[in-house]
């Protein structure tokens, strides 16, 4: 019986399947688990997408059979059980483990949606500014190990460059412009940067602009990942990852999945449009080239 380290994304997936399976058929975790032959314990870390231990797809398959899943719903969960490979930033040292399941989600995710308030995010980032960005956080990291985590931002950044990308929708407080981060020759150069990003169809970008006021998020940086599935539900997935200092919060419950969906709503509702929040990055931009 194989067991593979199936990535935060699958685990989600998987977690999310079995959850609705048991709850549709009526049962406990405990009457789960002496169906399927395994511990209650089992049953209940496989519902657990945080869990980090190997997920065994002959588990996966006996729950999903104790939950009388139709053949169909157990083979996609065991197709992902067995399909997981490590990606690029797994056991890599300048990715930190709490960013772990944000790139692998990264990978799955249809959608992406942030809100960033105090510098551009990570995948809009040139490599100037993430260098200098590094730089002012890892005050005790030696050179080579900030230009490792430099990049490794730039290899998470080729999501973006995939025949398929995810469709990234930024919306920036007027604030992540006005930052000189590095100088004032690296931020016109990020600002250009995020000009050639919002013409692809891909991307959007507002500017939440100051005049704006008191506004919905209320608070820091978050970004909400997802994808639906309308055929196969079981497939679909979200969850919002909200970042703090050495560590980042998850939260897949959905109602907070949503509370977070009508919060970016209300800010897209404040920010001005995409020209407009265009004509902004220009202005900025302007004012670094002839202060």
């Amino acid at each position: 019986m194989t067991a593979t380290l199936t990535g935060p994304a699958g685990r989600m997936q998987i977690a999310r399947g079995l959850i609705a399976l048991r709850e549709r058929s009526g049962l406990t975790q405990l009457q789960v688990a002496q169906r399927a032959g395994v511990s209650k314990a089992t049953v209940s870390r496989y519902e657990m997408w945080q869990d980090r231990a190997r997920i065994r797809w002959a588990t996966v398959k006996a729950i999903a059979d104790a939950c009388q899943a139709s053949v169909e719903e157990r083979e996609a969960l065991v197709r992902v059980a067995r399909s997981q490979t490590d990606g690029w930033w797994v056991g890599n040292s300048a990715i930190p483990q709490w960013m772990d399941p944000l790139v692998s989600f990264e990978q799955e995710a249809e959608y992406e949606h942030l809100y960033a308030n105090t510098v551009i995010p990570g995948l809009l980032q040139t490599r100037e500014y993430a260098s200098a960005i590094h730089q002012a956080r890892e005050v005790r990291s030696s050179d080579g190990e900030i230009e490792r985590m430099v990049n490794a931002r730039i290899q998470r950044q080729g999501v973006l460059d995939r025949q398929t990308p995810p469709h990234l929708w930024a919306v920036l407080d007027e604030a992540v412009l006005r930052r000189t981060v590095g100088s004032r020759a690296v931020m016109e150069r990020q600002l250009a940067h995020l000009d050639e990003l919002a013409q692809r169809p891909s991307v959007d970008i507002q500017v939440l602009p100051f005049s704006a006021g008191a506004h919905a998020a209320g608070a820091g940086h978050f970004v909400i990942l997802g994808r639906n599935d309308e055929r196969n539900p079981l497939n679909s997935m979200a969850v919002v990852y909200i970042e703090m200092r050495r560590r980042g919060l998850y939260l897949d419950d959905p109602e907070d999945v949503e509370a977070y969906k009508l919060t970016f709503d209300y800010l897209r509702s404040q920010a001005v449009d995409t020209a407009a929040s265009s004509r902004l990055v220009a202005r900025a931009r302007q004012e670094l080239s002839h202060g």
